[in-house]
C-alpha cells in the first residue's frame, strides 16, 4: 500500500521562503538552505518550493538558490514558478530538484506537460491548479489571469491525459488560514483522477489531514503548521497512523 506524503510547500520571494494568506500577506520563514535542514531533521517526505518571483514578475528562475537547496535537501525536491519552456526544466532538474510544478505554463499550453513528460518522465510532472469559490462554484484562479471560467476536475483530468504525474489542488481561500483543508473540494475530486491529489491549503491541526485523507487526498501539503503552531511532521503522521493511514516514520 502506497504510504501518504507529508509535503512542506514554501514560496521562494525575495531570496526568502515566505507562507502567505490566500496568496497574499506574505510572512517569513526563513532563508532557504537553513529551513531546507529543519525539514531534513524532521523527515518530511517531500519538499515543494514554488518561485514566485519568476512566475508572477517574469524574473529569471533563481537557480543559485535552488542549486543551494537542492545540495542540502535529503528529500525529494520539486520546483515550481515561471517554468515555461523545456530549457526551463532542464535548468531546475540539473540544479539538483527532482519534479517540476506547472501552472501558469499548463493552462495556456496543457500539451507542455505531455512534452516534459515524454523527455523526462510523467514521475517528474506536478500539474498545480489553483482553486477559489466564486458565487457557490469552484472555478480555477491564475494569479496573473484571475478567476477563470474553468471547470478544476475537468482541468485535472485533462492534464492527468496530457501526463502529469500527479496533481498540486490549492484552495486560494483556504490557504494560510489553517482552519482545516477544503473537503468538499475534495469530494469533488473523489475517484476522478488517475493520478495522486496532493492537497494544499488550510492545515492547521494534524486532525485536518486525516479529514483529507478521508476525502479522497494522496497527499498533504503545508507550510503554516510546521512554522507557527506546536505541531511537528512526526506528531501528524502519528495522528495518521492512529487512523490507520500508512506513512513513513523513519
Amino acid at each position: 500500500m502506497l504510504k501518504h506524503r507529508i509535503i512542506p510547500c514554501v514560496l521562494l520571494k525575495n531570496w526568502q521562503l515566505v507562507k502567505s494568506v490566500q496568496f497574499g500577506s506574505f510572512r517569513t520563514i526563513g532563508h532557504p538552505t537553513t529551513t531546507v535542514r529543519v525539514y531534513n531533521a524532521r523527515n518530511v517526505d517531500e519538499l515543494i518550493v514554488l518561485d514566485i518571483d519568476a512566475s508572477l514578475n517574469d524574473e529569471p528562475i533563481n537557480i543559485e538558490v535552488i542549486t543551494d537547496m537542492a545540495n542540502e535537501c535529503f528529500m525529494p525536491l520539486t520546483i515550481g514558478g515561471g517554468i515555461k519552456t523545456i530549457d526551463d526544466v532542464y535548468s531546475v532538474l540539473n540544479a539538483g530538484a527532482d519534479k517540476i510544478a506547472v501552472n501558469s505554463k499548463a493552462l495556456t499550453s496543457p500539451s507542455f506537460l505531455n512534452e516534459v513528460a515524454t523527455i523526462f518522465g510523467a514521475q517528474c510532472v506536478v500539474a498545480s491548479i489553483d482553486i477559489k469559490k466564486i458565487d457557490g462554484q469552484y472555478r480555477v484562479y491564475n494569479k496573473k489571469f484571475g478567476v477563470l471560467d474553468m471547470d478544476p476536475v475537468e482541468l485535472a483530468q485533462e492534464y492527468a491525459h496530457q501526463g502529469a504525474g500527479e496533481i498540486l489542488l490549492t484552495s486560494v481561500d483556504h490557504e494560510g488560514t489553517a482552519q482545516g483543508y477544503d473537503l468538499e473540494l475534495l469530494t469533488l475530486f473523489r475517484d476522478k483522477l488517475p493520478i495522486p491529489i496532493i492537497i494544499n491549503g488550510g492545515m492547521g491541526t494534524p486532525t485536518h489531514g486525516t479529514d483529507a485523507l478521508a476525502c479522497g487526498a494522496d497527499a498533504l501539503a503545508a507550510a503554516y503548521i510546521f512554522h507557527f503552531t506546536q505541531y511537528t511532521p512526526r506528531m501528524i503522521k502519528e495522528e495518521l497512523m492512529q487512523h490507520r493511514y500508512p506513512v513513513r516514520l523513519s
